[in-house]
């Protein structure tokens, strides 16, 4: 059943990124199960963030775990409002515009989210009110709304019993993923760094080896000189190639985890607070028969009639908030089971693109290689 229910015929595209007042976003989706099989709509990115919000605040606390999208970025906002043409700012859209869709396309392929009135609002209304408690939202700011949940259950005193081993041993692995993922993020991110600053390098070793072929006057080592600046020319390019799949086909796919690993978390601290409130109600139970045990000693009939209504309310509370915690753990557990199989089944499917574009990199430097080799020969 959960496989059948995880299977959406869905595809969602966020495209053409433009500024029309912020940075607006176009989306097209295929929904057999909506009105249109296809449909274009704009968006801003605080349209992304309203509807997180809202799916957050409903969703979350049933133990569901709600796709985050990306952070709000001050410094990379500026500069496309700016129009700064470099290719910090050109990077910062394409990696804003990929994580939107990969976003949307959690969201949507979520069996819960997706029945959502929000999300299909999001998907198919041709305009949206503005979101305007999004507006101020700056990359601490939309941290601390993702991390709100988390802080709140961080400063209770008191200590869950967990009764489920399960849940513990989920949460120390979710913990630990999420410092190892950190890890390799940033190592990823050097790796980006020095695979530019290798672009960078080799396009300078290009030039020196050109001016230098041009002032031979040998005219095999000449030609040789002048040959491998050309593959030096290509073989920077390829750097550049190289450094920005580093970036859109791994450091985002990691970036992605984390914050993922952040929404895992944030379910198991829902369910912790469900368990809280069903033990608030059973301690206040057990002090309204405190307080009937001291009417019945002190024969105040007058008030006991109350004490028992109250008594009567509140042991149908426990009741009550006993089952909500026992509904939000089975979600949780459902919720982080299906995270488990999506997360290999991205990561296999993200990590053989990855080393195919290696592969073929490396490929084709051995080709530039063998072909520059025999001009090297020729020296004599």
């Amino acid at each position: 059943e959960e496989e059948q229910e995880d299977k959406f015929d869905i595809f969602v595209s966020v495209k053409d990124p433009e500024k029309i007042g912020e940075t607006c976003y176009f989306y097209s989706t295929t929904l057999p199960m909506f009105r249109n099989k296809t449909f274009t709509v704009r968006r801003r990115f605080s349209d992304f963030l309203g509807l997180y919000e809202k799916l957050s605040e409903k969703h979350g606390p049933n133990g569901f775990i709600v796709p985050p999208p990306p952070e709000k970025s001050i410094l990379g906002m500026t500069k496309v409002k700016v129009g700064k043409e470099d290719s910090s700012s050109a990077d910062f859209v394409e990696r804003r515009r990929g994580a939107l869709e990969r976003y949307l396309q959690r969201v949507v392929n979520h069996p819960s989210l997706l029945q959502d009135p929000d999300v299909r609002e999001f998907l198919e209304r041709e305009e949206l009110p503005r979101a305007v408690s999004t507006q101020a939202l700056s990359g601490a700011g939309f941290l601390k709304m993702i991390n709100k949940a988390t802080d709140a259950v961080s400063k209770m005193t008191i200590k869950m019993n967990e009764s489920d081993v399960w849940f513990e041993e989920k949460l120390q692995e979710v913990e630990s993923a999420d410092q190892q993922f950190r890890k390799l993020h940033a190592l990823v991110e050097s790796l980006v760094v020095h695979r530019k600053e290798l672009s960078l390098n080799t396009a300078s070793f290009a030039k020196s080896a050109a001016m230098l072929g041009s002032a031979e006057d040998n005219t095999a080592l000449s030609r040789a000189l002048s040959q491998l600046a050309e593959v030096e020319d290509k073989m920077e390019q390829l750097h550049q190639d190289q450094a920005a799949n580093d970036t859109f086909s791994f450091a985002e796919l990691i970036a992605d985890f984390i914050r993922l690993l952040g929404a895992v978390r944030g379910s198991f601290d829902h369910r912790m607070k469900a368990w809280q409130r069903w033990q608030d109600a059973q301690a206040m139970l057990q002090k309204k028969r405190e307080t009937e045990a001291k009417l019945l000693w002190a024969n105040k009939p007058d008030k006991l009639q109350l004490a028992k209504e109250e008594i009567a309310e509140w042991e149908a509370k426990v009741t009550q908030y006993e089952r909500d915690f026992e509904r939000v753990s089975a979600t949780v557990r459902k919720e982080v089971v299906r995270f488990e199989k999506e997360k290999a089944k991205n990561f296999r499917r993200q990590i053989i693109k990855y080393l195919e574009s290696l592969l073929q990199s490396q490929q084709q430097l051995i080709k530039y290689w063998e072909a520059f080799l025999p001009e090297a020969k020729a020296i004599a």
